[in-house]
């Protein structure tokens, strides 16, 4: 989670068009680690979803797969990311979410490429799952656009848990980007067994993350 938290900051810090691709992407190395090493499933918290599902190739109707890989070079992937930037920020300010934050995840899950997939059925420029988008009623597979939306409102959900429950805002940070990818309801677990066992169930890192972990291997 440190590379997460530390790429965010940056990025937050240094909201330039140039900066959030270049900055963001040693997020995947963490991104990586919680969502297929862990391998917990982004919807735990969901009531009456099946995690077996069809996986939909997304966007059939758009860009030819050749063209978006992750071979690109930077200068095609700034030109991506500038002509999502206001769909990210319109969705941002409708479900009060930094962008910045919005734009860290999709070039370290993505790098912008709207027709991606992985291996565990996340879809589309925010890899997200498609129970997640019918849980807040968007077809993530409809268009780059929703599923920004539902990645914008997932962060903005994860949000409404962790806010009351993180004081401190950087540790806040690090219990969102972590659910965004392993589920809330495994962080929560993960926070009670921290707590029952003698350890802060407000800090990540030596605390929560030990027993997300040590949960993942059960």
């Amino acid at each position: 989670m440190k590379y997460v938290f530390r790429r965010y900051i940056i990025i937050k810090n240094k909201p330039s068009l140039m900066n959030p691709a270049g900055s963001a992407l040693s997020i995947l190395f963490s991104m990586i680690m919680i969502y297929f090493i862990i391998g917990l499933p982004q919807t735990d918290s969901f009531a009456n979803i099946s995690p077996a599902i069809k996986r939909p190739r997304p966007y059939k109707a758009g860009i030819a797969d050749a063209r978006y890989t992750n071979e690109k070079p930077d200068a095609w992937i700034r030109r991506e990311e500038s002509s999502f930037y206001p769909i990210i920020h319109k969705a941002a300010d409708k479900h009060d979410v930094d962008p910045a934050l919005i734009k860290a995840i999709i070039m370290a899950e993505s790098r912008y490429n709207p027709m991606a997939t992985s291996e565990k059925g996340a879809i589309g420029l925010m890899q997200i799952m498609p129970e997640t988008g019918k849980h807040f009623g968007i077809d993530i597979t409809s268009s780059p656009g929703d599923n920004i939306k539902a990645g914008a409102k997932y962060i903005s959900w994860l949000h409404s848990i962790f806010d009351a429950k993180i004081p401190d805002e950087k540790e806040r940070m690090r219990f969102i980007l972590a659910s965004y990818n392993a589920g809330p309801g495994h962080i929560l677990d993960a926070m009670r067994l921290a707590e029952k066992n003698g350890m802060n169930p407000l800090i990540w890192e030596d605390n929560v993350a030990v027993w997300l972990q040590k949960k993942s291997e059960e």
